[in-house]
């Protein structure tokens, strides 16, 4: 049986990894050449990794406690 608690670590730790594994993109992006320039794919990429961190926790937290 899984635990609510449990439940609730394992989403905000894979969203802070995710979140952080975007980071990590825009980072490469700055330090692979050309030097200084993020390419669009990456931007685009990390706003999609972000849109799914936080759908993670919204969505889950919207049904859980809904009033």
């Amino acid at each position: 049986e899984i635990n609510v608690n449990d439940m609730k670590k394992v989403q905000l730790i894979l969203s802070i990894s995710l979140c952080g594994f975007g980071v990590l993109l825009l980072v490469a992006g700055f330090v692979t050449p050309p030097v200084g320039e993020i390419h669009h794919s990456l931007l685009i990429a990390f706003g999609e990794i972000l849109t799914f961190s936080g759908s993670l926790i919204g969505i889950d937290y919207k049904y859980r406690y809904k009033e």
